[in-house]
């Protein structure tokens, strides 16, 4: 049996935590990737083509344990979703901040 995911509680969530998540480049595309769908994707469809399995799961483990993304196993595959809703209650308007500075500074 797998062992389940463990998601901390949002009142346990660190701004520190998110920022250091969100400041690598492949979290940050994960993030932006999931940020665009309105439902969870698998980790192969929201993480980048050429990033091996195991480094998947390494990002999305980061990003999980920062609070950012809920992942839930159906079947074979784990779907992740962002816990936008929540996130933007404990810390208003950081993580869309730096989605909207990141697109700006991607454009430059």
């Amino acid at each position: 049996m797998q062992r389940p995911f463990v998601h901390p509680a949002i009142e346990d969530v660190t701004i520190g935590s998110v920022l250091y998540a969100l400041a690598d480049p492949t979290r940050l595309e994960i993030v932006k990737k999931l940020s665009r769908g309105s439902c969870g994707l698998n980790c192969s469809e929201a993480a980048p083509a050429d990033l091996p399995k195991s480094t998947q799961s390494h990002h999305f483990q980061i990003l999980r344990e920062a609070g950012l993304v809920k992942s839930e196993r159906r079947g074979t595959e784990v779907v992740n979703a962002l816990r936008c809703a929540e996130i933007e209650k404990r810390f208003p308007g950081v993580v869309s901040s730096i989605l909207k500075a990141s697109e700006k500074a991607k454009k430059r």
